[in-house]
């Protein structure tokens, strides 16, 4: 995958490099969603080993401000890849500003690209501001 701009909105593949930011940025998003986390740390240790199994990781902004974790598996009813959303989260500053929508369909290409013919997530009911996004986009 190469950077995108959508919307103003940098995203890149992250790298190994990138995993303390990622690791601080889903720290944070279980924090502010009153989840259970583990250190900040011991997420970015996972992230690099997950890089070098079946996740992808995007980022988003300068900071980054944002992170789409994806994970890829072999499907049953086809012989392409489904790919599972596990987490995608934005900086509460960046929220309104596109970075979600940006990050969301970069993932969308990026799964194509790995040869994904689907892709699913969750989310809460009660979570409208993102299932919102979900479903303008097809969700």
């Amino acid at each position: 995958m190469t950077e995108r701009v959508i919307a103003e909105n940098v995203v890149r593949l992250a790298t190994a490099a990138d995993a303390v930011a990622v690791g601080r940025l889903l720290h944070d998003f279980n924090v502010e969603f009153d989840d259970p986390t583990p250190p900040a740390d011991a997420l970015a240790e996972r992230i690099v080993q997950l890089l070098d199994a079946d996740a992808s990781v995007l980022v988003g902004g300068a900071g980054p401000e944002g992170v789409a974790v994806l994970r890829f598996r072999p499907a049953l009813w086809t012989t392409n890849l489904e790919c599972y959303l596990a987490e995608l989260y934005g900086v509460p500053q960046r929220r309104g500003k596109g970075l979600g929508r940006a990050l969301l369909v970069a993932a969308m290409d990026h799964a194509r690209e790995r040869g994904a013919d689907y892709m699913d997530l969750g989310t809460s009911e009660t979570d409208t501001v993102a299932r919102a996004l979900y479903e303008s986009v097809g969700f």
